[in-house]
């Protein structure tokens, strides 16, 4: 065991001696003791005003002895302030008490007046104290924070607790949903809920967790995506719908990637993929501006900026563009020498267009870093889409990257039931040649689009991927609360 390790549990054993002495004092882990007003309110108040009483809550951050009188640091969500507390003014019991046994971590209440030290820092002369809540453990030196980045993922809550620009991230987050929300439903879409248990897999190309419902005697799989769900809704008559959804992908873990993760996905009838590209870009201008208040946002050293319009691109001009390859080497009597110099294997089978996404993928997509539209995708890996009515072997689709990452796709839904099942049953055969996030045959789907699905346009956004460019962050990890970690063992039990 490391020195800090063993410090860390002498402090626990010290702090629990504290609480079973507090115990015979006051309460502990009591009812709560509601507070009059927050401390920004406290912060904000007037001079006139400092000679009122009132009481507050929050966790202690600071403690500071001076004989028989104390300073500390008080927090709410609303904000801080320094707090002070004497013998003469709580009485040299009950000051005693808070002096051997509060420790930086537990939760307060206190009741007291305010005034301002020599300092002119506004403060709380506490008249009373309470501890409402003990905290068992050493909290991050506040001046240092929390920097172990694998105990700040297993510990959100210690995170939280001490770096505020986590927490900032996680606000900014709060409000890039409650926005997307509100422009949505400026729109006239409807929110809906679809279910999160599937007896089928569908919506897209990944390989699903599977669960068993005891109840009905079968396995079901959770949601790798809404998307059939939602299409049937607007055969059903809700022609513009919404859901921000919780989705999970048995696939990899990275800094792009967590098996659990969350997207936005609408669906309008009666429009196209360009229109839905166009409302795809208001809505991450208007994200962007309501949560920072501007258009120009940080990421990795560069800016990004919104307010110009996003480029529009195919998959050839986006490798021409990156200026690794040129038009030769793309040409169909070339492109299979490309593909192996950049050692990329395909199938003879595999057509000249999925060629030149293949090589996109590997070599332009991540030189993309002002928001671009990527076009011109092939029809044999957009299998609920429909083709373009000017070209039957590129899908009307579109996928916006930025800062080399997918942001959103989005495409002309598949409205011909007889095309879909064809589509469905070439899907199938790839599942049974072994790749296993291919989709399933889903023959309620099919009957759904027999009744007549509008022309629809539908679209799908990553919250996460979102927010990561909103907040500068380098990993999916460092914006998701409880991003998924691997168990390991602490005192011979895994956690």
């Amino acid at each position: 065991m490391s020195n800090h390790e063993n410090e860390y549990r002498d402090e626990h054993v010290v702090r629990c001696a504290k609480a079973q002495a507090l115990r015979k004092c006051m309460p502990l882990w009591q009812e709560a003791i509601p507070a009059t007003r927050t401390i920004a309110e406290a912060l904000q108040s007037a001079p006139e005003t400092y000679v009122e009483i009132h009481t507050y809550t929050g966790r202690m951050f600071a403690k500071r002895e001076h004989g028989k009188s104390l300073f500390g640091e008080i927090r709410d969500p609303s904000g801080k302030i320094q707090l002070y507390a004497t013998a003469q003014t709580l009485g040299i019991d009950a000051f005693k008490t808070i002096q051997e046994l509060i420790d930086i971590g537990d939760y307060i209440w206190i009741k007291g007046t305010l005034f301002r030290t020599r300092t002119e820092e506004l403060t709380i002369k506490c008249e009373e104290i309470k501890i409402t809540s003990k905290c068992l453990h050493a909290l991050p030196d506040k001046f240092h924070g929390l920097h172990d980045v694998e105990t700040r993922y297993r510990q959100r809550y210690l995170d939280l607790m001490v770096n505020d620009e986590i927490k900032k991230t996680f606000l900014i987050r709060s409000q890039a949903v409650s926005t997307i929300r509100n422009f949505l439903e400026s729109y006239a879409f409807l929110e809906v809920e679809t279910p999160m248990l599937h007896p089928i897999p569908g919506g897209a190309t990944a390989r699903p967790f599977v669960t068993h419902h005891n109840a009905l005697g079968t396995d079901l799989y959770l949601r790798i995506a809404p998307e059939l769900y939602l299409k049937r809704l607007v055969v059903g008559g809700l022609e513009r719908v919404y859901e921000i959804n919780r989705n999970f992908r048995n696939e990899g873990v990275s800094t792009r990637h967590n098996p659990e993760f969350t997207m936005l996905e609408f669906y309008m009838a009666h429009a196209g993929y360009e229109e839905a590209m166009d409302l795809v870009e208001k809505i991450i201008r208007t994200v962007v501006e309501k949560t920072h208040g501007t258009l120009s946002v940080p990421y990795h050293g560069r800016t990004l900026d919104f307010a110009l319009p996003f480029k529009r691109l195919n998959v050839e001009e986006a490798l021409l563009q990156s200026g690794k390859i040129s038009e030769r080497e793309l040409s169909e009597s070339q492109i299979d020498a490309t593909l192996a110099r950049y050692h990329i294997t395909v199938s003879e089978k595999t057509s000249h267009l999925v060629k030149l996404f293949k090589l996109f993928e590997e070599i332009a997509e991540s030189m993309l870093f002002e928001p671009t539209f990527l076009v011109g995708f092939p029809t044999e890996i957009s299998p609920l889409a429909k083709p373009l009515a000017s070209d039957s072997l590129s899908a009307a689709r579109f996928e916006l990257y930025i800062a080399g990452m997918e942001i959103s796709n989005g495409y002309n839904e598949m409205n011909d039931p007889f095309l879909q099942a064809e589509r469905f049953k070439e899907q199938v055969a790839v599942r049974e040649a072994g790749d296993e996030e291919a989709m399933y045959l889903d023959a309620d789907f099919i009957r759904c689009l027999e009744y007549g699905l509008p022309p629809t346009a539908g679209v799908g956004i990553g919250i996460d991927r979102l927010v990561m460019l909103l907040t500068d962050s380098a990993s999916i990890k460092d914006v998701i609360l409880f991003p998924a970690m691997k168990r390991k063992e602490v005192g011979g039990e895994l956690e």
